[in-house]
């Protein structure tokens, strides 16, 4: 009895992980670029349990119709939680710094400052981006994202923009080239773009950006999880932002589906309480 409580208390507590995942999706259907994640169970570890004597005698064996052994599992527990890549419906706003991809599997790269102050890269499909004045130089603006996270180059650097542009055009490749008043024309560099080839890896840090954790261990290579895009790539679109991709009407079935199985399981271990309860009290 108390096995089967066990067993399902720990299914219980993975069920709330899930709940949170669902709960996350709904609470950011409206974030732009956003990704939907879904959580998956796996059983835990089975046991086998055997309920007859090896002694008992051959023939009452034969003609035995119950199973020897019991098997027993622990419980389930949320296996992997996959990143769902495919892309959101776009949006026109007609700002020329929002930004969206059409490749579902592309990401911008930003960089994102640690805990030990050094920059490292971070990547999103929240194109959302704007110019803010360089604290270093008043003649350039930086181009930034809406928390504050610079935008990246193709080579990893940050992109500055000149100050008093009159027009700024964006390509399909991402090259960015100001206008000035005079009608002189400014390059202000290539957008930083990658292809992630195994979003599993990916770690959310928050404000729609991710973060690759140490591949060393996993013995997985940078270049196997993601790749530079060729300057011949034209996916930027300028003056439209990404949609979140979350299906407002799977999500809500899978709640349901979650508060059902939340439910099921905890009259399990009311209805093992009660058992136990009347075997105690045939015992006394």
């Amino acid at each position: 009895m108390e096995r089967q409580m066990m067993a399902t208390a720990v299914t219980m507590g993975q069920i709330q992980q899930q709940l949170a995942t669902v709960a996350d999706n709904i609470a950011n259907i409206d974030t732009t670029g956003y990704k939907s994640r879904d959580a998956e169970f796996s059983d835990l570890l089975f046991q086998n349990i055997r309920n007859m004597n090896p002694n008992v005698d051959q023939t009452d064996r034969a003609n035995r119709l119950t199973p020897s052994g019991i098997r027993s599992g622990s419980g389930a527990r949320v296996g992997d939680t996959q990143i769902n890549m495919s892309m959101g419906t776009l949006q026109q706003t007609g700002n020329p710094l929002d930004l969206a991809l059409t490749n579902d599997h592309q990401l911008f790269m930003v960089g994102l400052t640690g805990a030990n102050g050094q920059m490292t890269t971070a990547y999103t499909r929240a194109g959302a981006f704007n110019a803010q004045i360089d604290p270093q130089n008043p003649n350039r603006l930086r181009l930034m994202t809406k928390s504050g996270q610079p935008v990246l180059n193709q080579n990893g650097q940050a992109i500055y923009l000149p100050a008093g542009y009159t027009n700024l055009q964006i390509s399909g490749n991402g090259t960015i080239t100001a206008t000035m008043p005079n009608g002189r024309s400014i390059n202000a560099g290539r957008l930083g773009r990658v292809t992630v080839s195994r979003p599993q890896l990916l770690e959310s840090q928050g404000n729609d950006l991710y973060t690759l954790p140490n591949l060393g261990p996993l013995g997985v290579g940078l270049n196997q999880v993601i790749q530079p895009v060729a300057a011949g790539n034209t996916s930027v679109v300028q003056g439209e932002l990404e949609n979140s991709n979350v299906d407002l009407t799977q999500e809500m079935t899978n709640l349901i589906n979650l508060q059902n199985d939340y439910q099921l399981n905890a009259k399990s271990i009311t209805l093992s309480d009660q058992m136990s309860g009347l075997v105690n009290s045939l015992i006394q």
